[in-house]
């Protein structure tokens, strides 16, 4: 190995292995080092593509991610081609190699990628909700009320959401998602993409909360529909209020009546809950 190396960020199959890029089997038969989150399925997947490596193989997942960065960017600084795999879809996208990527960036290392598979774009595609402006969040926290805090700060979100999700944690997250955002904002839950038991369930928070509670397996995606529209301007507290003692007038619980109100205004749910609250205070410290 002589000058300066390369580091390739390289996709790998997010289920069907047919799905591979046509470069990635070149480039691990080519790569001096192969940096794989779990060097188990990486034999599974070189058998299953008929490639045989010759470059080192080592772990690189969540736990040594930070210890052997300077290991790898030392190789490739010596002239290594550093191949960076993970168990399914692109290097650093809610999996290992941020770090790596960074710090071959600040020592003016080459980097460069295999595109690939990408759960995030498949299931956005697959959702049925707008594909033209989205944001991807990632998995939530796994903390109940760390959850609803990280979801209240994209309550108000217009584009397209997209998280990662285990499936244990999968209906506790769409009933915190039904409560911050609503029981009929859009959504589609995306199960084992591109495998035998592909399934895309598609229909309102409160309905997937439902359908969710009865036990759901595997890789899971979700796509949210982003928030409506605001609705009509100069819709202040006092107007909020209103419309929620119009509806409770109506025979509606006050819970519903402000999720009702939220998604009319376009607003978070615990905007409304905090006027109605601020409100109830207001009439009760009033003059007697």
């Amino acid at each position: 190995m002589t000058g300066t190396g390369t580091l390739v960020l390289a996709g790998t199959p997010i289920g069907d292995t047919a799905d591979a890029p046509p470069r990635l089997a070149a480039e691990l038969e080519r790569a001096d080092v192969i940096a794989a989150e779990d060097t188990r399925r990486l034999r599974r997947l070189t058998q299953a593509l008929g490639v045989h490596t010759t470059g080192r193989t080592v772990s690189y997942f969540e736990g040594n991610e930070s210890a052997r960065t300077p290991e790898l960017v030392e190789e490739l600084a010596r002239g290594a081609r550093v191949l960076l795999v993970t168990d399914a879809g692109m290097p650093s996208v809610s999996d290992p190699g941020y770090r790596l990527v960074a710090a071959a960036v600040e020592r003016g290392l080459r980097v460069t990628a295999v595109p690939g598979p990408s759960a995030v774009l498949t299931a956005l595609a697959l959702s049925g909700l707008p594909v033209d402006r989205f944001c991807f969040e990632g998995f939530l926290p796994r903390k109940a009320g760390e959850r609803l805090g990280r979801l209240r700060e994209v309550a108000g979100e217009r584009r397209t959401l997209v998280y990662f999700e285990a499936p244990h944690r999968l209906t506790a997250t769409l009933e915190a998602m039904t409560e911050v955002f609503g029981a009929e904002r859009r959504a589609a839950v995306c199960r084992e993409l591109t495998k035998t038991y592909e399934e895309v369930r598609r229909g309102g928070l409160g309905e997937l909360a439902v359908w969710a509670a009865e036990g759901v397996r595997g890789e899971i995606t979700i796509v949210v529909e982003g928030a409506p529209e605001a609705g009509p301007a100069g819709l202040d507290d006092a107007e909020l209020v209103r419309r929620v003692r119009d509806r409770e007038e109506a025979g509606e619980r006050r819970k519903e009546a402000i999720a009702a109100v939220a998604a009319e205004a376009g607003l978070p749910k615990r905007q409304v809950f905090d006027a109605v609250v601020a409100a109830k205070k207001a009439e009760r410290n009033g003059p007697k």
